[in-house]
């Protein structure tokens, strides 16, 4: 993969890529990209580890909290997950619903990586009523529930930084054979426009990553959507919160090994990355393309307003490897303090409810 890259940027006229550039291209290169190969990449044996990942709870819990709502709001027995990974959340999600409904759910995926659609292959039965497919086109005019967990925050991403109140775009190039940065104006008229419609301003010397690739995806979802919930698990700031000074330089990091690396220009190919979801922006962008914000949770907040507790069993076994033990504490590093869950958010939209 690096020498690919060098040879990618020193074959462009300005020998610069931008950072969205880099990181398409070090995740989703069909043939050297991260997301693409069949490196494990989820668990102890990956890179980095996910909510749904833990436990089958996670699912089981979401399962419940939509059973609900489709019979409050009269919604199908319909869910469509982007981003899927392994397929662990969707076969927890099933499983429960065959316990609550006699209805069979209608589950469709939407998966990039080759990997990861053949360890769901491996996970789930796919039938009429279980689907692979390939975009949400597929299934437009679609009525039910769009679900993600952590999707937006694996958007590749440009990044920009204010220097005496002239706005800059931090670029990729190829100096003494190793990848580095440049600092150039920033003419991108797109960026110029996510700033003023989200209302961010920079301080001097601050860095920040513009998601550009974010509203095409909620417009899509919008689109798609004639009438349902769109609910979206993942890490981020709220504008107050990217104005705070440990923001100052921005967010953007890979993973590697369980190891977080700051510069992302290391190991490309072989780790993720990952930068947070500037909240504001996406329920903003969400309101005017007719998906209407209704509600943030941090998730340890949500799982808890969706009975969560209510799973907790009493134990009485002193095994510690018993199934209710490990359920038992699967529930509790979900909802503990200062746990995983505080550093996730749940954001709830809809359209025609």
């Amino acid at each position: 993969m690096i020498n690919y890259l060098k040879e990618y940027i020193q074959k462009k006229p300005s020998r610069l890529i931008t950072y969205e550039d880099y990181i398409t291209q070090a995740l989703y290169h069909p043939q050297y990209g991260y997301y693409m190969n069949d490196k494990r990449k989820i668990g102890r044996e990956g890179d980095f580890i996910t909510t749904s990942n833990i436990s089958d709870i996670y699912g089981r819990s979401i399962a419940k909290w939509y059973y609900s709502k489709s019979i409050e709001m009269n919604l199908p027995s319909a869910i469509c997950e982007i981003g899927a990974g392994t397929g662990r959340f969707a076969k927890a999600f099933i499983d429960e619903w065959k316990l609550l409904s006699a209805e069979p759910i209608q589950y469709y995926i939407i998966e990039e990586s080759p990997y990861h659609r053949k360890l769901q292959q491996e996970e789930l039965t796919f039938d009429e009523n279980i689907k692979q497919i390939a975009s949400l086109k597929e299934i437009a005019p679609f009525e039910g529930l769009i679900f993600s967990n952590e999707l937006f925050d694996a958007f590749p991403v440009h990044v920009i930084e204010n220097y005496a109140d002239e706005l800059l775009e931090v670029m990729v190039t190829v100096k003494d054979d190793m990848l580095i940065e440049s600092f150039e104006p920033l003419t991108n008229e797109e960026i110029k426009s996510f700033l003023a419609r989200s209302g961010l301003k920079l301080d001097h010397q601050q860095r920040i990553e513009i998601p550009l690739q974010m509203e095409s995806m909620i417009k899509s979802m919008a689109g798609t959507l004639h009438r349902g919930l769109v609910l979206t698990v993942d890490y981020g700031y709220t504008n107050e919160e990217w104005m705070e000074p440990a923001r100052r330089n921005g967010s953007l990091r890979g993973y590697y090994k369980h190891k977080q690396i700051n510069n992302i220009l290391e190991h490309p190919g072989d780790m993720d990355i990952t930068s947070h979801v500037h909240f504001d922006a996406l329920t903003k962008f969400g309101n005017h393309h007719g998906l209407k914000f209704v509600h943030k949770w941090r998730q340890d907040e949500f799982l808890l307003d969706a009975g969560i507790l209510e799973e907790l069993q009493e134990n009485y076994d002193p095994n510690p490897f018993s199934a209710i033990s490990k359920r038992n504490r699967a529930i509790r590093s979900l909802i503990i303090p200062g746990g995983m869950s505080s550093s996730f958010h749940v954001i709830l939209q809809q359209k025609e409810i």
